[in-house]
């Protein structure tokens, strides 16, 4: 039964995701590398405290008690990208771009115009509504600075004719009448997306050199903030990937700075999508060399590395092969014709494990650097000679180290100390891997146990769901997924908290992560929620499948909804947070991706709208009234067809609030683990309430 002690933990475990340091003590890691040396420094947040340590690698030694002051950079506009020399400085100025030196400030451009500008990604993901609440007009301008300092890469956004949408704030800030803002949306299958036309500016001679090619399909992401652009080292070409509307064309393209002309170098064609990341928002893993290209590809099945001839395009070889993935590329070693790289599927244990490896660019020598059952996230330093490796598991805690290229430890930096989140009565996850609905296939997934776990009780079940299939739900390294801002506190209120990849999400073959294409209306194929609930409680008889619950936000929130549907014997109650509800009236660039460019019929497959007369369980749904990522008129369209089937539900829409929730955090939470304990448990909850929590300005500059 949750009390007011169950809350009280609850609350200090949703902290610890909002307020980095309360109770988890140097888990993560992040070098700042001092200019033109070897060594870096990073802080320790413990509590209030920061601690600052140097580091120098190649004499092995760690130097508590630093001072970082001299080595910060100096206060800045934040709205500004410097130039690498320092000297220049670009900032957007409504819809051009401005150059500045010193006090001197200058036009790149001029022709900007409202909804044809220059500097800026596509509006359905500028986060407008979390700006204006932190009091920033927009985010920096999307830039590529050459390494000469001279010219920049950018482009002109064009969403002229991208469909307008409309949010009403009912209760504005400055306390006047209701405000309406209108926002530039592209839905899937709409005839016009966002595109971005490339251009390189010479600052200094004011020129403005335009790409002859066609503009690039640009639904979501600029394709400068992704990293899919690339300056030559003499600043004399860009490189840039493209991809076709439906996706299963992707194109590695040269730019001639000077002239604008444009050359096809590489072009791949797939049945599906072809990406060069399974991740979405993850950088492609595309590695120019001196006249090759390392290229990434799933042509056999599996995530692999090709190498071709960067002048001809001719492919020259295979470099990595085996039933495994390639997640990212480290270094590349051209004198000793070397690569190494983070992979996953080579541990027995788990296959989403990363190791970091290393192969001969001919495809031989090939070796596991990290030869170990740990999961590595890695950071490279920015000289290459070394990495700073963070090695755990969800039930280890990280241990940070320094290492050469050879796998050698140079120097050890942390261990991260949890005793104030033991304290809390949080147990760690349990890691586990069952059959998916086939019998055949093998899924994984965390189980979280309530405090207080007692074998003799049993315990009503949450389903914290995400469906991707654009990220993992669960990560196999510690605080997996960052999933402790709901299932660590719906633990200490005494639910036993479950977390599963199904088929059709990412991280494994490509067969595994085509499940899902077309099919997004399996949300994430729930049918292996059910039955990896099913086999976790045959040996788990403390699990209560008669009070069972799903918990979701963004697709989750579809995905949780979509639970309660098509899923009535397995699903009793269920929060749904932000969710979008009918993929005809959602982000183009999402949507195509995972049920393609134009197939109307798996996007009206996935509506929970037209199949919202099927509702047994209970549910509560949670929107953002100015949420511009996922607007609300999902929820009050599903709310709509909810009342018209005389279905009972409850509903709640914050005033102003973003996709986030970011500054009303805890009062969400709370409402949603109040409906849980009363629906799952069957009592009422406590009347404690938890305080506001603050935002922490580090972890907002991480969200940006």
């Amino acid at each position: 039964m949750s009390t007011t002690a169950a809350y009280q933990a609850a609350e200090q475990l949703l902290r610890r995701a909002a307020r980095p340091g309360e109770l988890v003590v140097g888990d993560k890691i992040r070098p700042q590398w001092i200019e033109n040396d070897a060594r870096f420094w990073y802080q320790v947040r413990d509590g209030d405290d920061r601690r600052f340590v140097l580091v120098d690698p190649a004499a092995g030694t760690r130097e508590a008690g630093f001072d970082p002051t001299p080595f910060l950079p100096a206060p800045g506009n934040p709205l500004e990208v410097s130039s690498p020399d320092g000297k220049f400085a670009v900032s957007r100025r409504g819809n051009d771009l401005w150059a500045r030196e010193g006090e001197r400030e200058w036009a790149l451009t001029t022709d900007g115009a409202e909804a044809y500008g220059y500097g800026y990604g596509p509006d359905v993901t500028s986060f407008q509504t979390l700006m204006n609440k932190f009091g920033l007009p927009h985010l920096p301008p999307v830039l590529a600075w050459s390494p000469d300092s001279t010219k920049v890469l950018a482009h002109r956004t064009d969403e002229r004719e991208v469909r307008l949408t409309h949010l009403t704030e009912a209760a504005p800030a400055d306390g006047g009448a209701p405000a309406v803002r209108t926002q530039r949306y592209g839905f899937g299958g709409d005839e016009h997306v966002p595109l971005a036309e490339l251009v390189v500016l010479d600052v200094a001679a004011g020129t403005v050199v335009r790409a002859q090619c066609d503009p690039l399909v640009m639904p979501q992401v600029s394709p400068i903030a992704t990293g899919w652009t690339w300056w030559t080292p003499d600043s004399s070409a860009v490189y840039f990937l493209s991809q076709s509307r439906d996706q299963r064309t992707l194109a590695l393209n040269r730019m001639n700075a000077a002239t604008g002309e444009v050359e096809v170098v590489i072009s791949e064609t797939g049945p599906t999508r072809v990406e060069p990341n399974q991740w979405l928002f993850e950088p492609a893993i595309v590695r120019l060399l001196d006249g090759e290209v390392l290229w990434f590809s799933q042509r056999d099945g599996w995530g692999h590395l090709y190498r071709y001839d960067l002048r001809t395009g001719e492919l020259l070889g295979q470099v990595t092969s085996g039933e495994w993935l390639v997640r990212q590329v480290l270094h590349v070693d051209e004198t000793e014709r070397v690569v190494h790289f983070t992979a996953s599927g080579l541990v027995d244990e788990d296959p989403y494990r990363r190791s970091v490896c290393r192969i001969g660019l001919d495809g031989t020598g090939f070796a596991r650097i990290t030869d170990d059952s740990l999961d590595h996230v890695v950071t490279v330093a920015e000289n290459g000679q070394y990495f700073v490796d963070s090695a755990s598991t969800v039930d280890t805690p990280p241990v940070t180290v320094v290492r050469d290229w050879s796998g050698r430890v140079l120097v050890e930096l942390e261990r991260t100390d949890i005793t104030r989140l033991v304290a809390t009565g949080w147990t760690a996850p349990e890691r586990f891997c069952v059959k998916a609905a086939d019998g055949e296939t093998d899924i994984y997934g965390v189980l979280y146990r309530p405090r207080g776990f007692d074998p003799s009780k049993r315990y009503p079940v949450v389903d914290t769901i995400y469906p991707g299939p654009q990220v993992n739900r669960v990560d196999p390294c510690f605080d997996p997924g960052g999933m402790g801002l709901d299932a660590e506190p719906l633990a200490a209120l005494g639910f036993v908290v479950v977390a599963v990849d199904g088929r059709g999400t990412l991280g494994r073959g490509k067969a595994f992560h085509d499940a899902s294409y077309g099919r997004m209306a399996d949300a994430g194929s729930l049918d292996d929620h059910v039955a990896a609930l099913r086999q976790l409680a045959a040996s788990r008889p403390w699990m209560d499948l008669d009070r069972v619950g799903a918990f979701g936000h963004s697709g989750g929130g579809f995905a949780t909804v979509r639970a309660l549907l098509t899923h009535p014997e397995t699903y009793k109650a269920g929060v749904s947070l932000s969710g979008w509800h009918d993929a005809r009236f959602f982000n183009a660039g999402f949507i195509e991706t995972y049920d393609g460019a134009d197939n109307p019929d798996a996007y009206a497959a996935s509506s929970n709208v037209d199949v919202a007369d099927r509702l047994e369980g209970r549910l509560l749904l949670v929107h953002g009234e100015m949420d511009d990522q996922v607007h609300v008129d999902h929820a009050l369209r599903l709310a709509d067809r909810l009342v018209k089937a005389g279905k009972d539900f409850e509903m709640l829409v914050v005033p102003g609030a973003e996709h986030m929730f970011l500054d009303c955090l805890s009062y969400v939470r709370t409402r949603c683990w109040d409906f849980l304990v009363r629906t799952l448990m069957g009592v009422e909850p406590p009347a404690y309430r938890p305080a506001p929590i603050p935002i922490d300005p580090e972890l907002l500059a991480e969200i940006f």
